[in-house]
């Protein structure tokens, strides 16, 4: 009931549903496991950790409770990197545990065959990696002829149209969904994919564990997470100057591989939405906004967003996301911006609006 609730967007319900199930079950670790997540979408960031440490606690062993926990501390303000790195490598070890690495790649190496790009991830779809990533297969399409083939593995089987428009890319699409990391990393290498890039890093619907087995001889991470894996198997991260300075390079169990100017490259929107007069001329104040996951609202960018707010007299922030539907979630927000000195007046706090009244939706809870 709680994992229907919380994919309803009944944040308040869920979080009040999966507390019962640990009540009644306090050594159910998935239980615990689906609090935390719930937790971090009401961005509840200290109560989520308790959550996903305490299942931990039960199941040592359960990689996607140890990504989750990774993916957490990367919202939290002054985590030492360190210690980022040193929790990154344990899971690392633990998904290395299990997996048996391939050594030899013949289909790979074979000399005759164009290059087989292989992509691992679980938003091909209408989500800002695959908006991100479809500029980016348009042109290697266009552009690099009959010498590069790509391959899409997509980790679950929602389709909708950005899919579709992703499929056109790619030369082969097959879903991993109902596949084991055995099986997964058995049908890549039998494809003979030379490097295997994944897209995800410790976001929802990640495969992770399957780099274990190192089914391509050269893997990657890249655009959909922005810190280490952890994973040893995979060689590179795709970074750039500005996301990733040269000194945070140590902190990263893979090596560093910089483009020039930026590891991102936008999909302008085709949908034709129309522009308005600057509202700041009839209303004599300046809104910013930010249409994000309010789980990354940690403490210190609240204290950052009231001193913008503090230091522009009259302006008002407009926060846009799928959990200011709920009321509790819209009253801590406004606690915290009170507790900085913002009064509730200026703060616009909404839901998410329906696609076709905007450009791109951009508040995806992972």
């Amino acid at each position: 009931m709680g994992n229907i609730l919380l994919e309803l967007g009944q944040l308040d319900d869920a979080v009040a549903s999966l507390r019962r199930a640990v009540l009644i079950n306090p050594d159910f670790a998935e239980a615990h496991s689906n609090l935390g997540s719930a937790l971090r979408s009401q961005g509840q960031l200290e109560d989520a950790l308790t959550s996903l440490q305490n299942a931990l606690a039960i199941k040592p062993d359960h990689a996607v409770v140890h990504s989750n926990l990774l993916f957490i501390h990367n919202y939290l303000s002054d985590q030492p990197p360190a210690r980022l790195l040193a929790a990154s490598k344990r899971f690392g070890e633990l998904v290395a545990q299990t997996a048996h690495p391939y050594i030899q790649w013949p289909k790979a190496l074979a000399s005759d065959r164009c290059l087989r790009v292989g992509f691992v991830s679980g938003d091909l779809k209408n989500h800002p990696v695959g908006f991100f990533l479809e500029s980016v297969l348009a042109a290697l399409a266009a552009n690099a002829g009959r010498r590069i083939e790509l391959v899409a593995y997509p980790s679950i089987r929602k389709e909708d149209e950005v899919t579709a428009r992703l499929k056109t890319a790619f030369t082969d699409w097959k879903p991993l969904a109902d596949l084991s990391d055995e099986a997964a990393a058995r049908m890549i290498q039998d494809d003979g994919v030379h490097i295997l890039i994944d897209l995800a890093g410790h976001t929802a619907d990640n495969r992770l564990p399957l780099f274990a087995w190192k089914p391509a001889p050269v893997q990657v991470s890249w655009l959909g997470y922005f810190a280490t894996t952890g994973v040893a198997a995979i060689d590179y991260l795709v970074a750039d100057p500005w996301t990733l300075p040269a000194t945070q390079e140590e902190y990263f169990t893979e090596k560093i591989w910089r483009l020039p100017q930026t590891r991102l490259c936008f999909t302008a929107p085709d949908a034709a939405v129309p522009v308005s007069p600057l509202p700041a001329l009839t209303n004599h104040f300046v809104t910013f906004g930010c249409f994000n996951n309010p789980a990354k609202m940690n403490d210190r960018v609240v204290a950052l967003w009231a001193r913008v707010l503090q230091a522009v007299p009259h302006s008002r922030l407009l926060l846009k996301a799928t959990q200011f539907k709920e009321p509790l979630v819209r009253q801590r927000i406004g606690e915290r911006f009170a507790a900085c000195g913002i009064a509730p007046e200026r703060l616009m706090l909404e839901g998410s609006a329906p696609e076709s009244t905007i450009s791109r939706p951009t508040s995806e809870w992972t």
